[in-house]
């Protein structure tokens, strides 16, 4: 292949690559929020290797986003996921779903909080979070 071709064909994956951005910006609704509220998540897939059995579902089973000072643990994940399904309030809130991922009560399937690594010691409404700890949810089982 001469250099040339070599060219083009970065051109056209920069080009590619900035057009995903755009669609997926633009698929946001286009709304920001402030920096102080913002909140940033990172979803991942546990692979099979990682769980207890073969998993068939296509969306994530972590999510993790910082803590921040006098906000709980549920407030910062409602704002990171404005999907997540909920069932009571407050200190009595049971988080079922996460990012459209559901806990799957025939396979004993809950999900799990934790601080910085550490299993939470009371639920996510009672959980105040600080800044520079990191909160995650998993699907875990009993």
């Amino acid at each position: 292949m001469n250099t040339t071709s070599r060219r083009s064909l970065t051109a056209v994956a920069s080009a590619a690559t900035a057009l995903l951005v755009a669609g997926l910006l633009g698929a946001c609704g286009g709304t920001t929020a402030e920096p102080e509220t913002m909140v940033s998540a990172t979803l991942s897939q546990q692979s099979d290797a990682e769980t207890a059995g073969p998993s068939s579902s296509a969306e994530a089973d972590t999510l993790s986003y910082p803590g921040r000072t006098g906000a709980t643990a549920l407030e910062l994940l409602l704002e990171a996921d404005p999907s997540a399904e909920v069932t009571g309030e407050g200190e009595n809130a049971f988080v079922t779903a996460i990012n459209g991922r559901a806990a799957d009560d025939s396979k004993n399937e809950f999900w799990s909080l934790s601080v910085d690594g550490e299993p939470a010691q009371v639920g996510a409404g009672s959980l105040e979070t600080e800044d520079g700890q990191e909160i995650t949810w998993t699907i875990d089982t009993f």
